[in-house]
């Protein structure tokens, strides 16, 4: 990376009002590191602590539903590379967005599943998440229950937003945004 890249990517990110990125292999120590990390900018900004706690939860979501999926693919750690940014903008809103490798099967069914979250009003949420609760945890492992999208879904001021994007290994690039 050239240094006029890095001032670029700093531009970015001041215009951006990226609070935290990251990119590269995740591990479980270092979600840790970036959860503290998160945990005290937020404290510090004095962000209100329901928007903190919402916050916190949904980059947790995001970061575990990926070690799980690359678990459960038996992925190297080059292939386990994902990138999370948390960003605010002057009205006190949160983006939390995170991208990662995914088989094609796997993306497109994730998509399904956030667009019809996407059209479920809070009510319906509620609902929803109840509904997937009590489901037989045989089912919910076969399944990836989604418990976790549904609960992102409830914390959301807006509806989440998806896409994916072919790699040349023929894998797509999974990228999920949600707004607190």
């Amino acid at each position: 990376m050239t240094p006029s890249d890095l001032c670029a990517m700093r531009e970015i990110f001041s215009k951006q009002q990226v609070m935290l990125c990251f990119s590269g292999p995740v591990s479980r120590g270092l979600l840790e590191e970036i959860g503290n990390a998160l945990r005290n900018y937020l404290s510090a900004e004095q962000v209100h602590p329901n928007a903190a706690m919402d916050v916190f939860a949904v980059f947790i979501e995001l970061t575990q539903n990926i070690r799980h999926y690359v678990s459960a693919q038996c992925w190297t750690e080059q292939d386990s590379e994902a990138i999370v940014v948390i960003s605010h903008d002057r009205a006190g809103h949160y983006s939390v967005c995170a991208g990662n490798l995914v088989e094609p099967a796997d993306g497109e069914a994730l998509l399904a599943r956030i667009e019809n979250l996407a059209r479920l009003d809070p009510a319906a949420l509620k609902q929803c998440y109840k509904t997937q609760l009590h489901q037989p945890r045989a089912i919910l492992r076969q399944s990836g229950a989604g418990l976790g999208l549904i609960d992102i879904a409830r914390k959301s001021s807006q509806p989440m937003r998806a896409s994916t994007h072919p790699m040349q290994d023929g894998r797509l690039f999974f990228c999920l945004s949600a707004f607190i």
